[in-house]
């Protein structure tokens, strides 16, 4: 009967330490925890970086943006926001993961940025606010297009200034030649505030080459050349 009893004892023991593997309350699970979260103006583009300490269940994070005019301490809460991406999480982990995502959407303003951090399970929370300002542009400026060489779309920005009554128009002609001076395409023909702008080009249809682009307002005027390698 006491052999039966001991038996018992150590069956009982053994069940006990396999179903209280991972499960006490010292060793139960930390949330996502996000230690930084920074925006900053790159080409003029927004770089967004964040770094995790722990993740637990991480689904992954979703990039939301919004864009507001006035600081915000005092911006409408009921704007709306908008998803970007998503970027895939880690899963679980307790080394410091870093995440990085390019906003190449955006123009002259104010942009407010969050993270919404999903579990595996569907439930998320949200991060604290950062806030990128593009400010006006002071001088014209044509960049160098964007990938280049290209196929078959490459991005070209280009900046209007600033100037003293806001309400001015500036009329802008973006266009695109081949190396003899034809006019292939025209991006732009319109009058435009002042900011920065991006403009897709696509040349699917075009054959491989040298292709020059050209912009124009008033007395400004540059050009640029870019490479069709399909």
């Amino acid at each position: 009967m006491r052999q039966k009893a001991a038996l018992l004892l150590v069956i009982l023991f053994t069940i006990t330490l396999k179903a209280g593997i991972g499960i006490g309350t010292s060793d139960a699970p930390l949330p996502v925890e996000l230690t930084t979260f920074t925006a900053s103006i790159v080409n003029n583009n927004v770089e967004l970086n964040w770094e995790t300490a722990t993740e637990i269940n991480n689904y992954g994070f979703e990039v939301e943006r919004q864009y507001q005019e006035s600081s915000i301490k005092n911006q409408d809460k009921n704007q709306s926001w908008e998803t970007l991406v998503f970027i895939e999480g880690n899963g679980n982990s307790n080394s410091p993961k870093y995440y990085l995502y390019n906003d190449k959407s955006v123009s002259s303003g104010k942009y407010n940025y969050r993270l919404k951090q999903i579990d595996i399970d569907g439930t998320f929370s949200y991060s604290i606010i950062v806030e990128a300002d593009l400010g006006l542009p002071s001088v014209f400026s044509l960049e160098q297009n964007y990938p280049n060489p290209f196929n078959p779309s490459t991005i070209i920005s280009y900046s209007i200034p600033n100037v003293a009554a806001e309400s001015s128009m500036r009329n802008v002609t973006l266009k695109i030649y081949d190396v003899l001076g034809n006019e292939i395409s025209t991006l732009v023909n319109k009058d435009q505030p002042s900011g920065n702008y991006k403009v897709n080009f696509d040349a699917s249809e075009l054959s491989n080459g040298v292709y020059i682009y050209k912009i124009q307002s008033g007395s400004f005027v540059a050009t640029k050349k870019m490479i069709l390698l399909k």
